[in-house]
C-alpha cells in the first residue's frame, strides 16, 4: 500500500481591506502562525508573508518599510534592514540563504483572505 501526499490551499478570512494601512502592513494570526499582510495602494496589490524575520528571528516584518527595488515589491525588516521580495520571499539585500514563506491573497467584497497550504496524506 502506498501513501501519496496532496496539498490543498485553505483560504481564511484575515480582515477587512480598511484594516490595513495604505502602503503598510499588519500582523494577522492564523492558528499558531503570525502572517504579515501588506497593501501597496500605488500598485493596488496585496501580499502576505511570514511575520518572522529569518535573519534575527523576530516577529517584526508587518512593521517593516515597503517599497520597490527595480519595480519588485519588497519589505525591509524594521530592525535589521534585511530586504525581502514580497513576490517570492527571497532575500534581495544580500546573498544570504534566508528567505520568507509567502502566501496568496485574494480580495472578495472588501474582505481579505489569505491562502494557507495544508498537506494531506492519502492512502
Amino acid at each position: 500500500m502506498s501513501t501519496t501526499q496532496t496539498t490543498t490551499t485553505n483560504w481564511f478570512f484575515a480582515c477587512k481591506t480598511s484594516d490595513v494601512p495604505t502602503n503598510g502592513g499588519v500582523c494577522v494570526k492564523y492558528k499558531d502562525e503570525q502572517i504579515a499582510l501588506f497593501y501597496f495602494s500605488r500598485r493596488d496589490e496585496w501580499y502576505a508573508t511570514q511575520n518572522l524575520c529569518p535573519h534575527r528571528r523576530q516577529m517584526a516584518l508587518s512593521r517593516g518599510m515597503t517599497g520597490t527595488v527595480k519595480d519588485e515589491p519588497k519589505v525591509a525588516c524594521p530592525f535589521h534592514k534585511k530586504t525581502f521580495s514580497l513576490a517570492d520571499g527571497r532575500c534581495i539585500s544580500d546573498e544570504t540563504e534566508c528567505s520568507l514563506t509567502v502566501y496568496p491573497v485574494k480580495i472578495i467584497d472588501d474582505l481579505v483572505y489569505i491562502g494557507v497550504d495544508t498537506l494531506f496524506a492519502a492512502i
